[in-house]
């Protein structure tokens, strides 16, 4: 079935929510990697599935990068977290390659994932983000704009 919408990854708010990881949206180290059509996200698959390099994600093959620009493990993200009037916003300042010369050819979203846990499971996936549709940059550069409203938000 391949992309067709940007989710949080269920494992991830059960790891939150149950306390079983010691994820921390403030402190924690953050990557965003990118994906061809290859693979079909998963929003359910159980945490040791839904993690960098593990299940849908494994590199081999699927993950699209460039030497210098936008390496293999992804770029790092410059987080924020906030709660305000019952409303939790996970953001990042917008992503830009490393360089002006980048070449990554038919990705179609994007993973993110905390690249600061090891336990329970290594590198656990936060979200997916599909860019809808194919998308490539020839020796330029690749900026990831995410909504103003934040990565994603959650509504108590």
């Amino acid at each position: 079935m391949a992309w067709s919408a940007s989710k949080i990854m269920m494992s991830f708010l059960e790891d939150v929510f149950e306390n079983t990881s010691a994820i921390d949206l403030n402190s924690d180290s953050f990557k965003i990697t990118l994906w061809d059509n290859d693979i079909t996200p998963d929003q359910t698959a159980a945490s040791a599935s839904a993690a960098y390099a593990t299940g849908q994600w494994v590199t081999t093959g699927n993950e699209v990068s460039d030497t210098t620009e936008w390496p293999v493990a992804g770029q790092a993200l410059s987080v924020t977290s906030a709660f305000s009037s019952n409303v939790y916003t996970f953001d990042a300042a917008d992503e830009v390659s490393d360089g002006t010369s980048a070449t990554l050819v038919g990705f179609f979203g994007s993973f993110i994932y905390d690249d600061t846990i090891a336990t329970p499971v290594v590198d656990p996936g936060i979200c997916y983000l599909y860019f809808g549709g194919t998308q490539t940059v020839t020796d330029g550069t690749l900026t990831v704009v995410f909504n103003a409203s934040g990565i994603f938000t959650i509504t108590a």
